[in-house]
């Protein structure tokens, strides 16, 4: 659930399904809160000309007939009575009062009066209404034509029930269901520009020669991808250009080093002739791993599906019939895409480093996870943990020793290392518990299309 809320998707679809939610409660209750307020006004409209007609009706009945038509009020939801004595007036009058006041002629004078709790009961002249239906009325004092106080109780109609029904439930998870359609395309449809680059930014780790961006859409989007593909033209450049003066160096140096060579054949003494064939000769091969590591950062080579077990048999075959002490033991069982020579450079590299400096390799193969999973283990005395990160350098070596034999040129690990990543793997270091040092190498079985065309290391150290 973690890793689902992390996503820009989730993020957006949540922000746009929450935002729409919210405003279209809002929306509702505006519209609850307009719909209750015309209701109000069309109530005490209903009520102002009810009165209003009832009072005008009864000034053209006799005073002995007025009690009957008293009664006949309660059923229109007032209750009519001729007010005995003096009645308190309350101010100001109420909107209602107002209102009537305004409905009808002016020689008639409407003031507002507390109501009495029998004016809004349900027996006798009460109003016509089951005791739950209750509610607070109002009391008006009208002086009537012949100077009688008629005293009016009324009690307005209630407003219609808000109590949603099936057809409202059905209409809100409708509109849910349309609201969560909506935010989930436009999520996607939002993310999906930057999902592109995130994989593009990611591909571009392991094949500096992937195809451009296409740069389509709005603005911004063709903004981001013309810079994204101007960056990687940059980058692209400045690696052929360091490739290619490594190259250069490299192999100009290669014809001085052999006319040295035959020169120093000439040399009478023999013993510093053979000091300096060997300083010579380290050079060369310094030089020529020089050149083979320029080489490889533009490496063409093919990518093809290889059975990895048997690529691991062979390397250790072949390593076991130059004399190594190499052993081999468990299987993956899978094949999986990639550059068969710089693989088995890879592994070569390995095998070569764990014997030079553990005197023998324990090779161990397995299927973790969905990766290739080799374990190359040797009997030396393994290396300090802050050195784990720096032995990868180019040129880095633990000992100070020049001589090629205990040394070695510092290349061999880089070149391992960046073959694995290259094949989206990694290589890892660790000091084992019963002494020596162990090589994890981690190859993903299910990435077919991660291995670079352009910068493969083929070159052993």
């Amino acid at each position: 659930m973690r890793k689902l809320l992390q996503s820009m998707t989730t993020r957006v679809f949540l922000m746009l399904f929450i935002g729409v939610v919210i405003s279209t409660l809002l929306s509702f209750g505006l519209a609850a809160r307009e719909r209750q307020r015309m209701i109000g006004q069309f109530r005490d409209f209903h009520a102002v000309e009810r009165i209003a007609q009832f009072v005008l009706s009864l000034e053209t009945v006799p005073a002995h007939l007025r009690e009957p038509f008293f009664n006949a009020a309660a059923g229109v939801g007032m209750r009519a009575e001729i007010a005995s004595g003096e009645e308190p007036v309350k101010e100001p009058r109420s909107a209602l009062a107002g209102m009537l006041d305004q409905r009808l002629p002016e020689n008639y004078r409407i003031v507002s009066t507390p109501a009495a709790a029998e004016d809004c009961g349900t027996g006798g002249r009460g109003f016509r209404r089951n005791a739950d239906q209750r509610a607070s009325c109002e009391a008006m004092l009208i002086t009537l034509h012949d100077g009688s106080r008629l005293r009016i109780s009324v009690l307005p109609p209630r407003p219609p029930p808000m109590a949603p029904g099936i057809d409202l439930q059905t209409y809100a998870a409708l509109l849910l269901a349309s609201i969560a359609v909506v935010a989930a395309v436009v999520a996607r449809t939002a993310m999906r520009p930057l999902k592109q680059l995130a994989e593009a930014a990611t591909e571009l780790g392991n094949n500096i020669e992937r195809p451009p961006l296409p740069e389509r859409g709005a603005t911004e989007l063709r903004q981001a991808a013309a810079a994204f593909n101007a960056m990687q033209s940059r980058i692209r450049s400045h690696i052929r250009q360091r490739a290619h003066i490594l190259a250069a160096i490299t192999h100009d140096l290669q014809t001085p080093l052999t006319r040295l060579r035959l020169r120093l054949e000439k040399v009478d003494d023999i013993e510093l002739r053979d000091k300096l064939i060997s300083d010579l000769s380290a050079m060369q091969g310094m030089v020529r791993e020089g050149l083979d590591l320029a080489r490889s950062m533009d490496s063409a080579e093919a990518v093809q599906r290889l059975d990895l077990d048997s690529l691991i048999d062979s390397v250790c075959a072949d390593a076991s019939d130059a004399g190594q002490n190499v052993q081999v033991n468990g299987s993956i069982g899978a094949s999986l895409m990639a550059r068969p020579i710089a693989l088995r450079r890879c592994l070569t590299n390995l095998l070569d480093n764990a014997v030079k400096y553990g005197q023998e390799a324990r090779v161990s193969v397995a299927r973790q996870d969905g990766n290739a999973v080799i374990r190359i283990r040797d009997k030396g005395t393994g290396i300090p943990q802050e050195e784990f990160e720096k032995v990868f350098e180019p040129f880095y070596r633990l000992e100070s020793s020049r001589s090629r034999h205990t040394g070695g040129t510092g290349i061999g690990l880089t070149i391992a290392k960046n073959i694995a990543e290259q094949h989206g793997g990694s290589i890892a270091l660790r000091n084992h518990e019963e002494g020596g040092l162990e090589v994890t190498l981690k190859l993903p079985l299910g990435l077919s299309g991660s291995v670079t065309a352009s910068s493969t290391a083929s070159t052993q150290g």
